[in-house]
């Protein structure tokens, strides 16, 4: 018998072994042997610790001291079963859809965590990668397999089987200790993939760092980041962690063979019948009643599935390497970091000012204008300051240049020759692509643009006369694409036609009713007026989406309701379909208002955004220079209030500039009501003070003193 037979047979119950075989009757299971109980220790006696102390101590340990060395022991976290616990509560999460309490984990599953964490940690033989033969722990949410099943239909079975559950548990427990270490040494101006930071944010630093320069590098290196080596990838990791146990763990991940079955096959180019024919298929599909298994989460609700459709093509691609799972984009992040600083090295030696130009005089100074709206800056030339800034989001980079075209020329050469002699690809030179910003530059669904004024600027010379002279400036522009929210709304089929789309009805929502239709739209309208938030036609794009979607139920609650078009659906409902649409053969039904009070009916909410003047205006609140998340910033403080030094030196300054501690105030407060028998208010203690400090208090005290 082969041995991969051999061990089919071994993991399947003795009447599983011959399919024609008669099953035997149900008996309890029997008892582990004592000799396997006596190995594992009591997993109660190693639950101790709170793993949120534990991870906020491993970040403040890793924030504290942000050196250069690589992250000496990771193996002490590792090895603690309270994190093991945590990882599979978020494994369960994601699995299941419900966050189990700590309390609520069995012994058998936490016996088999003990497992697992021997399994990992040692380094030989290597952990088993996506070996569904070799199951330590399996997923709540696995049916037990009672109906007998033949060795060819099992091996068939194992080979399209998704990755076990025991992996992403795994993997759950090395992001929980990679993203400490490397948070702190990745570039602030990386913004994809990252805690505290988002597409948000990167659209917000293009607004107020990006407004004065004149050529654009946009590049995608998107086939460079999905083909990275495995020792490529190590080599980087290597460079901040130096634990061999998480390091061999890491690269067993990389190396071990995926089967084919564990991956989404990559979708094919198909005719236009085969097409149809798909479109068919999956119609019927979606329109079947499907009745959910008791573990079995619930799908995703509608208005979050068309907000994942309006995910734009640089957040959208995901990179994966091998058995990491969702280590890969925090991996693909520590590769590319290597290219941020290399890019901070560039930004400094480009930097030239010029003594015409008032508004840059060092690298990182960001001039002297407000940071919220468009900059106005001067005109680009031979004498004005040569400047270079840039922005990376997950693989997609944003490099923008003031200065002449033949310098976004070299720049993107050296980029290049950058990611050849560093990852050992090049992108390609249609990946890599330079514009100028009066064409526009598409970034996260967003165009980069630049709007010429001439503006009247008016001084007071000497003497007193007024002067008024004609200036040249710029104002930067960051507008939403329409053609992409419409590309997006034709990939939904809400929309038909490019240049002047018409709306279609909204069939997934069919069998719903009125109040929980407008409810989803709602939400999603409410979700694309934040995504929207800063861009500079907030209103018309949100105004677009809204006729769109109240069109699209128009015309459904037209074919709902047998009405004849979208006018009488308008006409009955009123303009954002906040009134009943119901077909009424009886005179004695009571109305909506009656079923209302009593509590038949549901509330109908209005479309949201019926009107242009209910539509929020764009978000130009100020982006800080040296922004930072707001849990970091938590974190610079905590330790800086933990720094001893720090404390007495803020001591002696609050001291030395006379500013009195709360202390002090609580004690002036009572002396000052045990002498005047009243509460005084701060002027007056402010009195009191000068008085009692004044020079005849000083010369009275002088006097006690020397008698």
């Amino acid at each position: 018998m082969p041995p991969r037979a051999a061990a089919l047979r071994r993991l399947l119950p003795t009447h599983l072994h011959h399919p024609a075989a008669r099953p035997a009757p149900r008996r309890p299971p029997p008892p582990p042997p004592p000799a396997d109980e006596g190995r594992l220790p009591d997993p109660y006696a190693l639950l101790v610790h709170d793993p949120i102390d534990l991870l906020s101590s491993l970040w403040r340990r890793a924030f504290a001291h942000p050196l250069p060395s690589p992250f000496p022991n990771l193996s002490g976290y590792a090895s603690r079963l309270d994190l093991w616990l945590l990882s599979y509560q978020r494994a369960c999460a994601h699995a299941t859809g419900t966050f189990p309490p700590r309390h609520a984990v069995p012994l058998p599953t936490l016996h088999c965590l003990l497992r697992l964490r021997a399994a990992a940690l040692r380094r030989h033989p290597a952990f088993p990668w996506g070996a569904s033969t070799h199951l330590l722990l399996r997923s709540p949410a696995d049916p037990p397999s009672t109906v007998p099943i033949s060795r060819r239909k099992l091996e068939a079975r194992f080979a399209d089987a998704p990755p076990p559950f025991q992996d992403r548990v795994v993997q759950e427990l090395l992001l929980l200790l990679l993203e400490p270490v490397f948070e702190p040494r990745f570039s602030p101006k990386s913004h994809a993939f990252r805690p505290g930071r988002g597409p948000h944010s990167a659209i917000r630093s293009v607004r107020s760092r990006f407004a004065a320069y004149l050529w654009f590098v946009s590049a995608d290196l998107t086939t460079v980041v999905d083909g990275l080596s495995p020792e490529t990838i190590l080599s980087c990791v290597q460079k901040a962690v130096s634990d061999r146990k998480v390091l061999s763990l890491l690269k067993c991940a990389l190396n071990a063979p995926v089967r084919p079955g564990s991956v989404p096959p990559p979708e094919k180019d198909l005719d236009g019948l085969a097409k149809k024919r798909l479109k068919r298929k999956v119609l019927r599909k979606s329109r079947k009643k499907k009745v959910l298994n008791e573990n079995e989460p619930k799908p995703d609700p509608y208005w979050l599935r068309l907000f994942f459709g309006f995910a734009p093509e640089q957040a959208s691609h995901v990179p994966n390497y091998g058995h990491c799972g969702i280590i890969s984009p925090l991996l693909a992040n520590v590769c590319l970091n290597e290219l941020d600083w290399w890019m901070e090295e560039k930004i400094n030696e480009y930097f030239c000012p010029s003594k015409h130009d008032s508004i840059w005089k060092e690298v990182g100074d960001e001039g002297c204008h407000n940071p919220a709206w468009p900059e106005f800056v001067p005109s680009a030339g031979k004498e004005k300051t040569r400047k270079m800034d840039f922005l990376r989001y997950g693989s997609h980079v944003l490099i923008g240049i003031r200065g002449p075209r033949e310098d976004a020329v070299e720049i993107r050469r050296q980029l290049m020759e950058f990611c050849e002699r560093t990852f050992g690809l090049r992108p390609e030179n249609s990946m890599v692509e330079i514009e100028h910003i009066t064409r526009g530059v598409e970034f996260l669904d967003h165009v980069i643009t630049r709007r010429v004024i001439y503006p009247t600027l008016r001084y007071t010379a000497s003497g007193g006369n007024i002067f008024s002279e004609k200036g040249v400036g710029t104002l930067l522009s960051v507008t939403a694409s329409l053609q992409r929210c419409i590309r997006h709304f034709r990939k939904l089929e809400l929309v038909k036609g490019d240049r002047d789309p018409e709306p279609l009805p909204c069939s997934p929502m069919l069998y719903s009713g009125q109040a929980h239709t407008n409810s989803q739209m709602n939400k999603f309208l409410e979700t694309m007026a934040d995504w929207y938030r800063y861009a500079d036609n907030r209103k018309k794009i949100v105004g677009f989406c809204a006729y769109v979607i109240r069109s699209s139920l128009a015309k459904l609650y037209a074919a709902r309701y047998r009405l004849k078009s979208r006018a009488k659906v308008y006409k009955i409902a009123s303009r954002d379909l906040s009134r009943p649409l119901r077909e009424s053969t009886r005179n004695d039904a009571p109305e909506y208002s009656d079923l209302l009070r009593m509590g038949l009916v549901d509330f109908i909410e209005g479309v949201q955004f019926a009107r242009m003047s209910s539509i929020p205006s764009c978000d130009y609140t100020p982006f800080p220079t040296n922004w930072v998340p707001h849990h970091e910033l938590l974190l610079h403080e905590y330790i800086k209030l933990q720094d001893p030094k720090f404390f007495c030196e803020l001591h002696k300054t609050i001291k030395r500039q006379e500013i009195s501690s709360p202390q002090d105030d609580v004690s002036e407060m009572v002396w000052y009501y045990k002498v005047h028998g009243v509460y005084g208010d701060k002027g007056s203690m402010m009195k009191a003070k000068e008085l009692r400090n004044g020079p005849v208090a000083n010369g009275n005290r002088q006097l006690l003193l020397d008698t």
